[in-house]
This record gives structure tokens, sequence and C-alpha cells, in this order.
């Protein structure tokens, strides 16, 4: 027995805990508001110092070189290993994990092939000498990936002991690290290259990532080196072989899935022009806040939960699916009905708070209010696909991979074709499209899942109030079409914002009295039995 088997984890709950889907999605919207909030308030300092060109490297071509190199890398493993019947709890012996373990430290190596896949590619594509900027800027990001790799199998087991506060100190260290170090880069050494300046703070990222969760174990759960990385000579192969075929299955269909969350901006810097390419990013990271903040948290949240119900024998099994299946749908329609109703007339308005006129007048507050449109339908693909990654069979998500290929031979025309047409608002409809497939492959599934049981119907999860939504949409388009003065923006603003503020109200006091149990249940986020 290790020193690690013998450390109660505090933190871990209890077997009746597990499915508390409340208390995940607290604890990961703590996480991605400290995370993506810090980067939210530091963006829009930062576009206003930098050229249109800089903030199109920044948002979006190193943002998909780091997140490709990190999907390919890790997601698989995250995806399997959550659903792995490995029962990690109080009283978890050394040999519970070193199967785990043995199995997450598979994604290094891949990792770092990956990454110098990635690197030799971008060096090929742009024809890079190692003493252009650009060039050592994607080494520098490289590296950066590396180091969070190395933490990788740390970071799978932490959630699977539901360690959730360590992940929302570590990132959120992790991330004011990355925004002090560029801001500090970019105030004092003026003359530095800018894409140096954001590599440099990548790697402050990853750095804090990987001392983040080796200083916890080693330094204040008494795990030794030894029972963290568990391969021992004559035993190397020694390794669960279902739990890594799942993984290498979860990683074949995160090639798919990367197509599908990114091929947009593969497509945008592939074919448009650093101006299109920094409206998207500025969109993008503005519109996509929400995504990060709420629905991204929640999928995790439900996906874990999903997991933890489908792999037990409970007679009730079936019911309490449909119940959180129903419940789960029902919140993201509810916040993406909010944001379709009063996004599309505020958009022009948040840009020009946010960045200026420079940004607001452009291409831009149209994008988002396009983006507005996009955020309902990424909602409920995202708690669609969790419950069916969650429950299906190996035979089932081979299917689901089948499809999704499919899907992406669609998208990336879609990207193709739009983008040429309609620039940056071309992507988001490619995307919406995109979501709307995958929503009906998702829906077939579930209604044939839920064919021999009466606990689950799509009617259910329709949030009532809904109605008073749409309406206060079309009567805040019509308000800024009446009122907003773009020439006279503050005057007229502020009875727009007004207009606006009654009609949230009126909807959150309708919606509140009709579905008053159901949000009193999330906002209370018990702890305890579901």
């Amino acid at each position: 027995m290790s020193k690690a088997s013998s450390t109660v984890p505090s933190e871990t709950p209890k077997d009746g805990d597990r499915a508390n889907l409340s208390r995940t999605f607290k604890y990961l919207l703590a996480t991605q508001f400290l995370s993506r909030g810090i980067p939210f308030i530091f963006n829009s300092w930062i576009v206003r110092h930098l050229t249109q060109e800089d903030y199109a490297v920044y948002a979006v071509q190193f943002h998909l070189f780091v997140t490709c190199v990190l999907f390919l890398s890790r997601e698989g493993f995250r995806r399997a290993c959550m659903r792995a019947d490995i029962k990690l709890c109080e009283g978890a012996s050394a040999k519970d994990n070193a199967a785990l373990l043995k199995v997450a430290w598979m994604s290094f190596p891949l990792g770092v092939v990956i990454t110098i896949a990635g690197c030799v590619f971008v060096f090929w594509w742009q024809g890079l000498q190692h003493s252009d900027p650009y060039a050592q800027a994607i080494l520098i990001n490289g590296f950066a990936c590396i180091l969070e790799l190395l933490a990788e199998p740390l970071y799978i087991l932490s959630q699977t002991l539901f360690l959730l506060k360590l992940r929302l100190v570590v990132e959120t260290l992790a991330t004011f690290s990355r925004c002090v170090t560029m801001y500090i880069l970019i105030v004092n050494l003026t003359n530095m290259e800018k894409g140096i300046v954001f590599a440099l703070s990548q790697a402050a990222y990853g750095a804090c990532i990987f001392l983040g969760y080796w200083s916890y174990f080693l330094l204040f759960r008494a795990y030794r080196s030894s029972d963290l990385i568990p391969f021992r000579l004559g035993h190397m192969m020694n390794f669960d072989k279902q739990l890594s075929n799942m993984c290498m299955l979860f990683t074949l269909q995160s090639f798919r899935k990367l197509i599908l969350q990114e091929g947009e901006k593969i497509v945008l810097v592939w074919l448009d022009t650093p101006y299109n390419q920094a409206v998207y990013g500025l969109v993008d990271k503005l519109g996509s806040l929400v995504v990060r903040l709420v629905f991204l948290p929640f999928e995790e949240s439900s996906y874990s939960t999903f997991a933890r119900s489908a792999s037990g024998q409970s007679p009730n099994k079936s019911k309490n699916l449909g119940r959180r299946l129903t419940e789960a749908l029902k919140l993201v329609l509810l916040i993406g009905l909010v944001f379709l109703a009063f996004g599309p007339s505020y958009s022009y308005c948040l840009i020009r708070l946010l960045y200026g006129q420079k940004w607001s007048d452009g291409e831009a507050s149209t994008a988002l209010r396009y983006y507005c449109l996009y955020i309902i339908v990424l909602a409920m693909n995202g708690t669609s696909e969790a419950f069916l990654h969650a429950v299906a069979t190996e035979n089932q998500l081979r299917r689901s991979n089948n499809s999704l290929l499919v899907f992406s031979l669609i998208y990336v025309a879609l990207n193709v074709l739009l983008i040429r047409s309609v620039g940056a608002i071309g992507l988001i409809l490619a995307n919406s499209l995109n979501m709307i497939l995958r929503i009906i492959y998702s829906a077939i599934f579930i209604k044939h899942f839920f064919q021999e049981s009466s606990s689950f119907s799509f009617c259910s999860c329709l949030p009532s109030g809904w109605t008073i939504l749409l309406l206060s949409g079309v009567a805040t388009l019509i308000s800024e079409k009446v009122f907003l003065d773009r020439e006279n923006f503050w005057s007229s603003f502020f009875i727009h914002f007004c207009i606006g503020f009654a009609f949230f109200c009126t909807s959150a006091f309708v919606i509140y009295r009709r579905e008053r149990p159901f949000i009193n249940k999330i906002i209370r986020f018990r702890d305890h039995s579901d």
C-alpha cells in the first residue's frame, strides 16, 4: 500500500453524491468564470493596443495551433477515463491509481508526436526559417503545450477523484499569470515582436498548470513520484487494455470533432484576410463567453453525471437519466433563449462600449448578432452529445464517429462556400447548420434510447414562458431601429437600454412564476442527494 492509498481524499464525494449535477456544475462554472472572465476583461484592454493583424495572430492563429495540439492529444483520454469503471474513492488502493494513470500517461507521448507534427506543418505551410519571429513563437507555443501535457495524467486523476477546487485554483492562477505576463511584456518591452509576447504568455500558462498539479499531489496529498508515474521494468505493457482501446476510440473521434469545433478557424486562416480573422476572433471571444462560462462547464458536468448514472444497475436508471436530461436541456434552452431574445438588438451597443467605434461600425457588430442565434443551437448540441457519449455502447460510438465524418465534410464545404460570399458571418452560419445536423442525430439517438420508457420527452424540455422572450426580442429590435442613434450614441443608448431592461424584468418575472420549482432547484445548488 503506497502513501497515496493511505491518504483519505477529503473532497471525494460519497458514492451517492457522485451523480450530483449541481455540485459539479457549481465548481466548473466557478472555474470557467475565473479562467475565462479574467481574459475577457484583459481582452477589452488588449484590443485597443493591437493592430488588426496582431490581433488576428493572437485570437485566431496561435489559438488554433494550441487548441488543435491539446485537443487531439488529450480529449480522447479525458472522455474515456471519466467513463472508466475504476472506483477511485475513499480507501482506493495503489493498484486503482496505477490502473488509471498507466493509461492516462499514454496521452503524453501521443501529445509530443502531435506537437512536433504541428510545428513541422506550420513551418512548411508558412515557409518559415528558425530565425523568423513567427517560427520562434510557434516553437514556444509547442513547448507550452508539452508543459500542459506533462500535467494531464494528474488532471485526469484529480477529475476522477472529484478534486474540483484544485482545478478551480490551478486554472485561475494560470490564467492570471498569462494575462500578467502579456501585460508586462506589451507595456515594458514595446519593441518585442507581438507573436513572441503571445507565445511567452502561453508558456507561463502551461508552466502554472504543470507546477500546480504536480505540487499539489507531491506536497499536499503525500503522493510519491513513483505513485504518479506507475511504470515498472518488466511490467511496462501491463495496463487496462479495454480502457486504452476506449481512449483510442475517443481520440479518433476527436480528429473529426476538432474539424467540427475549429473548422471555421482553419478555413479562416487558410482563405480569408487578417481583418476578417480579427473580426471573427473578436466576436468569437465575446460571443462565446457565455459558452465558456456556462455551457462548457455544464456540458462537462452533464457528461460526468450521465456517465456515472448510466454505469450503475439501479432499477430506476432510465427514469433518473430521463429526469436529468430533461433538466439539463431545459436549463440550456432557457439561457439560449435569453440570448436569442436580447442579444441581436444590443450587439452594436456592447461592441461600442467595450472596444470602441472602430470595431462597432465595421462587420463585428453584425457578426455578433448572428452569433447570438448560434448560441442556442450550440447549447443544445453540447448537452445532447454529452448524453450520447456518456451512455452509448462501443458500436454506437463508432456509428457516431462515422456520422461526425459526414458532418465534417458538409461543414468544411459550407465554410469554404459561405466565407467567400459573406466573410466572417458565413462561418457563423456554417457553424449553426452543422450544429443543427448534429442535434438531429443526437435527438434520434435519445428517442431510441427512451423508446421503451416514458421518463423523457422533448416537449418537457421547453421552458414555460418562452413566448414572452420571443416577444421581447421583437420589441427590442424595434427599439433599436427607432431610438438608437449611432451619431448621438450615449443619450439614445440610455433610452434603448431602459426599454430592454423593462422587457427583461418582465420576462424574468413571468418565467420565474411558471418555472419556480425548477429555478429554485438550480439556484440552491444542492450538494447532497439528487
